[in-house]
């Protein structure tokens, strides 16, 4: 079956996917059949996470209760906050190590001393930014408070997993014995994080350079625009898209062949996220959604749970948090404490800028700056892969961060990146929004706090709302066409953070609602202090308004069914081109069997429809084609054909709605054979499913969630995948759901009335399949039914003493 034409999504958009493919290819080939059933049940009974009893856990100020319900969900109540820290962190070193293992390693750019040498090339790219050598300069500049719960919880995953009789199945697998967990190896997995959420090569700004150097400056600006109609920012600020240019300041050769499609744009790394203000709910409460997009695999990324600290039984507690955690941290992530909620989505300001290193001529040892000449240092690394040699590894660096690259004339570059900032990781603001009363305080919060930066919504039980970017925000001076730049003279450069002053904010906004989905969310002078880091097309963005815009009144059922809108009222445009194209070819058989399905093509994203995927599909093949055909083999990017930017989707349009002669795609003579190229690529992509009839959205977009391993070991996804059903949704619709990439959680809570809370998330607690709520909630997930965010009946009882 042909699906959408797609290269492999490089690593600095997809690190998390990169994970996957790297493991999956590790060069199994030493686990026999034997091998597998070597580790066996006795492997996973011995594995097991224990549920019930006592256990004593060093360290500890005062006994901790855990009771789980019978999906797995733990309520943990303790004394002290070093208490509930050592506690969860026993819980994920038992049920989670190895992931935890996989994103410290991810992080450091260690992967391949766990997986094998398929990783070195991926560890090669990571290891540039030597994360483990900051997050051990940054552990020790850590608040004292949170120092202690660093250590807290470091304790206690390495007594989860010393009291398993056996290490996960994985390490046998893998013939690697785990090794123990330390303080920094959680901040290592923060930065796991900034590589699946945010780029870390600047390959955005290197394909506007090179579009620039082809096309120019207005085709860039069109065919790249930073703004467009579909934007849908919750300031309401508007401009003029850029205008489509009269001419193509340069042609290719006349003849020239048609070019290979592009790569499409990844899914974004983000999210959906909105709230609405006390007024507009029952309780006079407001109430936030969130669904974080992700990679999804086995188990899933987040582990939910209740922390309760109550220093007196005798006293209600002083913490009461709900939502999810994060393995290897101990801190709440995402949820509520009663008083305020609060949720994230990528926020997609410019966290990183490009350099165009200047090189003396006859000097290629040094590099000009603002204070004259200074010398490329080198750093020295080792990488190492399992059951392999080790290799010296030599970066060059400056006082910008490590060359990563050159331009077309072969200067060097630097991608100067917030994430190697000493203050890319601080943990003061997520500590005091774990305990904020307010939706002021929460956004005070998140002005302390280092992250990769995030929309930030939270609501109160007051009723108020508000928005901010968590995380830091540079200060960007001349900087604002998302070019590369030499930084020599110092026109172009950072000049440190924005103070919490001058971090943007919206509160609570005069209709009452919020929200963000990758999109712009401001404009004018807000926007370009953020900056933008490759915003999405607003088209998630856009629907998410118009369904809070179309109700006055509103229950957790009614922002949960807005996460999970399919309705793609956005690609009626592209319905509307293809029905034109079949009509213009009526000799066409294979077109005119499309005809039909085309024309009642419902507009939703949902598995047994033929309309939505042939539209959905002639979009795909018109924007690879269309733009591919003006990024093919551009000077300056590594790759040939590079990926497309998000917002060029708007471009495309435009241009295959008024078909200006002048900027025909190169290699074609004409429009109509544009729409023929097209056209052919769709029809070909049906006849290789078996046909129209056979070409539903659900054949072609299902779960398609595997445990890493799965596709290298034999029979191993029939013990761990979950059922790989046709689901509905898709990248641009609310519901956002394509196969291994979609809502890693959905959370509607309203602060203060926790008991109607709602929650799913995809395949449960658990990564041992024994444990007996392995999977649990995941047909949930799937259907989008509503689940409680609480936990349930306690089933299992767990007391850890000192």
């Amino acid at each position: 079956m042909t699906t959408t034409p797609t290269t492999p999504v490089p690593p600095h958009r997809r690190a998390r996917l990169v994970l996957r493919i790297a493991v999956a290819v590790v060069g199994l080939g030493a686990v026999t059949a034997g091998a597998i059933s070597g580790y066996g049940v006795w492997v996973l009974h011995a594995s097991r996470p224990m549920l019930d009893g006592t256990l004593a856990l060093p360290g500890l100020e005062a006994p901790v209760t855990i009771t789980r319900d019978g999906e797995g969900v733990p309520t943990l109540t303790a004394r002290t906050r070093p208490d509930l820290a050592r506690a969860m962190g026993f819980l994920h070193g038992q049920e989670r190590f190895f992931q935890m293992d996989l994103l410290r390693r991810l992080g450091a750019g260690e992967l391949a001393e766990l997986v094998g040498p398929a990783a070195l090339d991926l560890d090669r790219t990571h290891r540039l930014h030597r994360f483990r050598a900051l997050a051990q300069a940054l552990l020790a500049r850590q608040d004292p408070a949170d120092r202690a719960l660093l250590a807290a919880y470091t304790a206690g995953v390495n007594a989860g997993r010393a009291a398993q009789g056996h290490a996960s199945f994985e390490y046998t697998l893998l013939r690697v014995a785990p090794t123990p967990w330390r303080d920094e190896d959680s901040l290592l997995v923060v930065y796991a994080m900034y590589f699946d959420l945010q780029e870390s090569d600047g390959a955005g700004q290197r394909l506007r350079a090179a579009l620039r150097n082809r096309w120019g400056a207005d085709m860039t600006a069109f065919l790249d625009p930073e703004l467009t109609p579909l934007d849908a920012p919750i300031d309401g600020s508007t401009a003029p898209p850029p205008a489509m240019p009269a001419t193509l300041p340069a042609r290719p050769p006349a003849g020239i062949a048609p070019t290979p499609p592009a790569t499409l744009p990844a899914p974004e790394r983000g999210s959906n996220n909105f709230a609405v203000a006390g007024r507009l709910t029952a309780t006079g409460s407001a109430m936030v959604a969130n669904d974080m997009h992700l990679g999804l695999m086995v188990p899933n990324i987040w582990y939910r749970a209740r922390q309760i600290l109550r220093p007196d039984d005798t006293q209600p507690p002083t913490l009461d948090l709900t939502g999810i955690t994060l393995p290897g941290e101990p801190y709440q992530i995402v949820g509520t404490n009663t008083h305020v909620a609060w949720a994230f989505t990528d926020g997609y300001i410019e966290a990183g800028d490009l350099i165009a290193l200047d090189i003396p001529p006859g000097d290629p040892t040094h590099y000009r700056t603002p204070d004259g000449l200074k010398p490329f240092g080198t750093a020295r690394e080792t990488l190492c892969a399992a059951h392999e040699t080790c290799h010296p590894m030599a970066i060059r660096t400056t006082i910008w961060g490590p060359v990563n690259g050159q331009d077309a004339e072969g200067r060097p570059f630097v991608w100067h990146w917030s994430a190697e900032d000493t203050g890319a990781v601080d943990y003061r603001g997520i500590r005091a929004l774990e305990s904020a009363g307010s939706v002021r305080a929460a956004l005070d919060a998140a002005h302390r706090t280092g992250l990769p930066q995030e929309n930030m919504l939270a609501g109160d039980r007051d009723g108020h709302i508000g928005w901010t970017i968590i995380g830091q925000v540079p200060r960007r001076i001349g900087l604002d066409d998302r070019l590369p730049h030499s930084w020599a003279d110092g026109s172009h450069r950072w000049d440190g953070m924005l103070p919490p002053s001058e971090i943007p904010e919206i509160l609570d906004p005069p209709d009452g609602r919020l929200w963000s989905a990758n999109g712009r969310v401001v404009g004018g002078a807000t926007l370009a202090v953020l900056g933008d880091g490759g915003y999405a097309d607003g088209l998630r963005a856009g629907r998410i308004r118009d369904d809070l815009h179309a109700r006055d009144h509103f229950a957790e059922s009614d922002l949960l069914a807005i996460q999970t809108d399919d309705h793609a009222t956005v690609l009626r445009p592209w319905q509307a081109l293809l029905t034109a194209a079949i009509a213009a070819r009526p000799g066409r058989a294979d077109l005119a069997a499309m005809a039909p399905y085309v024309a009642s093509w419902g507009e939703h994203a949902r598995p047994d429809s033929i309309g939505y995927r042939l539209v959905r599909q002639y979009r795909a093949h018109a924007l690879s084609l269309v733009f591919g055909a003006y990024a093919h083999a551009l000077p300056g990017l590594p790759e040939a054909t590079p990926r497309m930017p998000p917002r060029a989707a708007w471009a495309v349009q435009r241009l295959l709605t008024d078909r200006p002669a002048a900027l025909l795609p190169p290699g074609q003579p004409s429009w109509t054979a544009m729409d023929d190229t097209i056209l052919n690529a769709l029809a070909a992509e049906v006849r290789a499913a078996g046909g129209v009839s056979s070409f539903r959205w659900g054949t072609a977009n299902h779960v398609g969630i595997h445990h890493p391993l799965a596709r290298a070991v034999p029979l191993l996804g029939h013990m761990t995948d979950p059922p790989d059903l046709p689901e509905a949704g898709d990248t641009l619709v609310p519901r956002v759901a394509v196969p291994g990439f979609g809502a890693s959680e959905r959370l509607v809570v309203s602060p203060g009335h926790e008991d109607t809370a709602l929650f799913e998330m995809p395949m449960g607690q658990a990564a041992n399949p024994q444990t007996p709520y392995y999977g649990a909630g995941q047909h949930a997930w799937v259907t989008g039914a509503a689940r409680p965010l609480l936990p349930g009946t306690t089933q299992w009882t767990l007391t850890l003493t000192p």
